[in-house]
C-alpha cells in the first residue's frame, strides 16, 4: 500500500443466534451430497449475514509478516537461565513498539473501546475488548486487561511483589465483565500467555468454551494459577522451566538452535 509491505488479515466472524431465522429463510441452498440420513449442502447467506473481518497492519516490518505466514512451529523448553541468557537479550533487540499499547493506556486511542478502567499506577488497569471479538455475542466474549505499570514484560518479571496487582485485575475484570456482560466469573476462562504476542503484560478474558487462539497449555497459564505459584514462591516464574510454541522462522527459536537447546 502506497509502496508500504502491509499484511491484510481475513476472518469470518461468527454465525450470531439472533439471525438463525433469516439466514434460513433466506438462504440458497445447492445440494453437494446425500447419503441415507446425512446431506450436505454449500448455503450462499444474504450477503449482509456473510461478513468477513479485516484487519489491516501497515507499515508492516517483516516480523508481521512472518508473524502471519503459516509455519511449522516447534516445543522449546525454557529454563530460568535460557531466559536469562537467551530470551531477554533477544526480546530486548527485536520486540515490537508497544506505542499502541501506550496509546491506549493514555486515552490517545480506542478511549470509545475502554470497558473499565483501574486508574491506579500500581496496580491499575484498562479493560477492552480484543480486536478478535466483534461484540456481536457474548460466546465468543475476548477481553484484554492491559496493565498501567510499564516494567512487566511477561510472566517472566512477575514476583509476589506484582500480587495486588493480579488480584485487581483477577477481581475486578471478572466484576466489570458480569456488570456489562451479564456472564459470571464461572463462565470465564482468565489467562496469561507466554511466551506474549507483545512484552507489556496484560491478561485474557474469555468465554469457557470459545476455543480462542492461544487457549491451550503449551501457551495459556491460569491467572488463578499465577497468583497460587507467586503466594507459594516469590520467584516462581523467575526459576520455573516454562513451555511455549515457537514457529519455523521465529528468530528465537534460531538462538536457542545456536546455543543448542534445541
Amino acid at each position: 500500500l502506497a509502496d508500504e509491505e502491509a499484511v491484510l488479515i481475513l476472518e469470518k466472524t461468527p454465525i450470531r443466534e439472533d439471525t438463525l431465522a433469516e439466514l434460513f429463510s433466506g438462504s440458497r441452498l445447492k445440494l453437494e451430497m446425500r447419503n441415507d440420513i446425512y446431506s450436505t449442502y454449500r448455503l450462499q447467506a444474504p450477503p449482509h449475514l456473510n461478513e468477513i473481518k479485516t484487519t489491516l497492519v501497515c507499515p508492516a516490518t517483516e516480523k508481521h509478516v512472518k508473524k502471519y505466514q503459516r509455519q511449522e512451529s516447534f516445543l522449546v523448553e525454557e529454563t530460568g537461565e535460557d531466559y536469562r541468557s537467551i530470551t531477554l537479550p533477544y526480546i530486548q533487540k527485536q520486540s515490537f513498539s508497544l506505542q499502541w499499547v501506550y496509546n491506549i493506556l493514555e486515552k490517545k486511542a480506542e478511549a470509545d473501546r475502554i470497558v473499565y478502567e483501574d486508574p491506579d499506577p500500581v496496580v491499575g488497569f484498562v479493560l477492552l475488548p480484543d480486536f478478535k471479538w466483534d461484540q456481536k455475542q457474548v460466546d465468543d466474549l475476548y477481553l484484554i486487561a492491559i496493565v498501567h505499570p510499564r516494567d512487566i514484560k511477561s510472566l517472566r518479571d512477575l514476583t509476589s511483589e506484582h500480587l495486588p496487582l493480579l488480584q485487581n485485575i483477577f477481581q475486578k475484570g471478572k466484576e466489570a465483565i458480569r456488570q456489562r456482560y451479564n456472564l459470571p466469573a464461572s463462565k470465564l476462562r482468565v489467562y496469561l500467555h507466554y511466551q506474549p504476542s507483545y512484552y507489556h503484560l496484560h491478561v485474557h478474558f474469555t468465554k469457557l468454551g470459545y476455543e480462542a487462539p492461544g487457549c491451550g497449555v503449551e501457551r495459556a497459564h491460569l491467572l488463578a494459577d499465577v497468583i497460587q505459584n507467586l503466594q507459594s514462591d516469590s520467584h516462581y516464574y523467575k526459576t520455573r522451566t516454562l513451555y511455549f510454541p515457537l514457529r519455523a522462522d521465529d528468530g528465537l527459536l534460531s538462538k536457542f538452535k545456536e546455543a543448542g537447546r534445541l
